[in-house]
């Protein structure tokens, strides 16, 4: 969509182009338009496209919201409070530093920056 101007995409057009499963493409375009990353026109001649400008999203936007679970331990699911090594473990407290450094790096990157960067898909989706 970075590549394609305002123009719409097809569901159909880009699993058959990206050569993956159209159910998990639906499924990840519904979820990024209820975010609103993309944006959805329903009827003939539809389809989807982004939701706001690529260098407006940022890839942390995105994974956000197509990545539901982020618990590296026990603890991240239970909460804090509830783990019985919480004072004297100190892998939980690394592990979120590490998830924080995660989501910072891609919080630097937009949509626009991995479309300038990462082309093979462009040959694909042209033909």
């Amino acid at each position: 969509c970075a590549r394609g101007g305002d123009g719409l995409r097809t569901v159909d057009e880009v699993a058959d182009k990206l050569r993956i499963p159209k159910p998990f493409l639906f499924k990840i375009v519904s979820q990024l338009a209820s975010a609103g990353l993309t944006e959805t026109v329903r009827g003939r001649g539809g389809g989807f496209r982004l939701g706001r400008p690529a260098a407006a999203i940022t890839l942390a936007d995105v994974v956000r919201v197509v990545e539901s679970e982020f618990e590296l331990t026990e603890c991240f699911a239970s909460g804090w409070a509830d783990c019985p090594m919480l004072n004297a473990c100190g892998m939980s407290t690394t592990l979120k530093e590490a998830l924080d450094a995660f989501f910072a790096v891609l919080a630097r990157h937009s949509i626009a920056d991995l479309a300038q960067r990462h082309r093979p898909a462009d040959a694909r989706l042209a033909s």
